[in-house]
């Protein structure tokens, strides 16, 4: 059995099957609704339910509360119908361009750019490169099914600029210690081992119809999807002003400053401002501290005519979002998101599901 799904205001319907949750439905039929982790836990893909009953599977309270869906909303991530339904949610132009799909990759070199950062390059097959937006991730399918997501790095059109022609995508991940992934990958995994993945997902990439001032803004490893954004504009000529906010704990932390500067001197409407959380002393650090949203608002107070793309720790993210509409001007409908869920974070669900013997293993969601 299968239901229909119409999508208001575009009009745009489709067919999700009986249990199956509305998101995965949409993407897999091309229907561009706006996403993050897909799995209950960012609350990017909440919708109105205007008609239909759906019944929701685990997910976190942050992401839809009991009072939010007892109002009408629903987490179409984790909403499965029990009927037709109308939902009332914006649509993303150009989601969904590019199809979903599994293939193999081999690692090409792994770089340790900070103690607890590996940035790997993994070559995709010769004559069939990976069709993704700049921004968007992919997920690698562990041996028992499981997935870990992350956000590439370099945009599209540096695939083939990495490595030796070939193409190739760049990843940014942090250990984790007892992360399965993250273990392995800063333990056992080599160069020339195959991973699977599939991809792309997410609705985190560059609208190039907002002629507005861009702020980029990272935290940690949330700099990879903001990288790629910058090698976006660079690469389409863009010409407004364009700020980028890192934030890191210490000056390890920011472990491609120096692209960055480069990436500033480049591009004369590029202006970067690092952020350190807890500089140690021998860091002898002389820049900016404190919270990365809270320098984006000191600098930049009136933020209504500005257009922003956040990514990093879900706590960063949120706290971006509240300040910069409600203190700011930010308009709601001007803040991209991508916050990178752990596994501890995705499991911290509002309905009776156990935590997993996996501990945290930081994704892109």
């Amino acid at each position: 059995m299968s239901f229909n799904v119409s999508v208001q205001p575009s009009g745009r319907q489709f067919q999700v099957d009986r249990d199956e949750p509305v998101l995965l439905a949409a993407i897999r039929q091309g229907v561009g609704l706006p996403y993050g982790c897909k799995d209950g836990a960012c609350g990017s893909c909440k919708c109105r339910l205007l008609e239909g009953r759906v019944i929701h599977g685990a997910h976190q309270v942050k992401a839809l509360s009991p009072d939010e869906e007892a109002g009408g909303w629903m987490l179409a991530c984790r909403a499965a119908p029990q009927t037709d339904l109308v939902i009332e949610a914006r649509t993303v132009p150009g989601l969904g361009e590019f199809p979903v799909r599994k293939l193999p990759t081999r690692v090409s070199r792994i770089e340790r750019q900070a103690p607890d950062v590996a940035v790997l390059q993994l070559q995709l097959p010769a004559n069939d490169p990976l069709q993704y937006k700049a921004g968007q991730y992919v997920e690698f399918i562990l041996r028992d099914g499981s997935r870990r997501s992350y956000s590439m790095a370099n945009a599209p059109h540096r695939q083939r600029e990495l490595v030796n022609e070939q193409p190739h995508i760049e990843l940014h991940i942090r250990h984790m210690p007892g992360g399965r992934f993250t273990d392995h990958v800063f333990g056992a995994l080599k160069e020339r081992d195959i991973l699977r993945m599939e991809g792309p997902f997410g609705s985190f990439f560059l609208r190039e119809d907002l002629p507005a001032p861009i702020v980029l803004l990272a935290s940690g490893t949330g700099f990879a999807p903001i990288k790629a954004l910058i090698e976006q504009i660079e690469h389409r000529r863009l010409a407004q002003p364009l700020h980028v906010y890192w934030g890191c704990r210490r000056r390890a932390d920011l472990y491609q400053d120096d692209w960055l500067r480069a990436a500033a001197a480049r591009l004369p409407q590029l202006r970067y401002v690092p952020v350190l959380s807890e500089p140690a002393a021998e860091d002898a650090w002389d820049g900016r501290t404190g919270f990365v949203h809270q320098a984006v608002m000191a600098d930049l107070p009136d933020l209504s005519g500005h257009v922003v793309y956040a990514c990093g720790a879900p706590v960063m993210v949120d706290s971006a979002r509240a300040d910069f509409v409600a203190r700011c001007g930010l308009p709601e409908d001007a803040f991209f998101a991508d916050a990178f869920t752990s596994e501890a974070d995705k499991h911290g669900l509002s309905v009776g599901a156990p935590l997993p013997s996996d501990p945290p293993a930081p994704s892109a969601a």
